[in-house]
């Protein structure tokens, strides 16, 4: 064999061996990887459950214990024992009386960066809005993370106007948002300047919520009342 013939064969030979060193190496941190993913995972779950926990009785007013229940199929409720996966849940909060003063509901949607979620309260009996948190925002930081830290923004959920038709089918008004400065009715959430399109994702996801759930709840309102009562 030529000396030309024997350097090409070793060349070929280190190539392979350094694709296979690359190849093994590429297994190896995809499995670490992993590893390191379901290792965390329970963690990570925990802390989402444990501020879930702790943002309940924040939007919630008067709150002091919390029933959770399930959406089935028929449109009714049922209590359930902590969470159920892809179940729809919401959340019943009662004071030291025992009597319902609110029901917190999960809501997302697509903000400027990403998903964003958040928790609302329900009060049936005023039939609005009575508290608000974000629970999961990659907003940008100094501008669209406004809508967690805003105050002025904040206050449009102590009392967003969401009642209902006489039918008790839908909305009167969806909730909407609208420039800053610019509100002037109940339904309507006061953008925040300088974070337009995070406040305006807000407002379409309390829209599509609110429109969903508030018939829902409020026609199974007897629901909550009594199966807290008969505890």
């Amino acid at each position: 064999m030529s000396e030309k013939n024997q350097s090409n064969t070793n060349t070929g030979a280190n190539s392979m061996k350094m694709l296979q060193a690359m190849v093994g190496i590429g297994i190896l941190c995809a499995l670490m990887i992993v590893l390191a993913f379901e290792g965390t995972m329970p963690r990570i779950e925990q802390n989402k459950a444990e501020a879930l926990e702790k943002a309940i009785f924040k939007v919630i007013p008067g709150m002091v214990a919390k029933k959770t229940f399930k959406l089935n199929a028929d449109n009714t409720f049922v209590p359930v024992e902590g969470a159920e996966k892809d179940a729809q849940l919401v959340y019943a909060g009662y004071d030291e009386q025992g009597k319902l003063v609110g029901v917190a509901v999960e809501a997302s949607g697509l903000g400027f960066a990403d998903v964003l979620r958040v928790l609302y309260g329900y009060e049936p009996e005023k039939q609005q809005v009575v508290g608000f948190y974000v629970l999961e925002s990659k907003e940008t930081p100094g501008l669209g993370d406004k809508i967690e830290k805003d105050a002025a923004f904040l206050g449009n959920f102590s009392a967003l106007d969401v009642a209902l038709d006489e039918g008790g089918d839908a909305l009167k008004n969806k909730p909407v948002t609208v420039k800053h400065g610019e509100k002037a009715n109940p339904w309507e959430i006061d953008g925040i300047t300088g974070a337009t399109i995070s406040s305006r994702a807000i407002g379409n996801i309390m829209g599509a919520s609110t429109e969903y759930w508030m018939p829902l709840i409020h026609k199974n309102k007897a629901v909550f009342v009594q199966e807290k009562s008969e505890q």
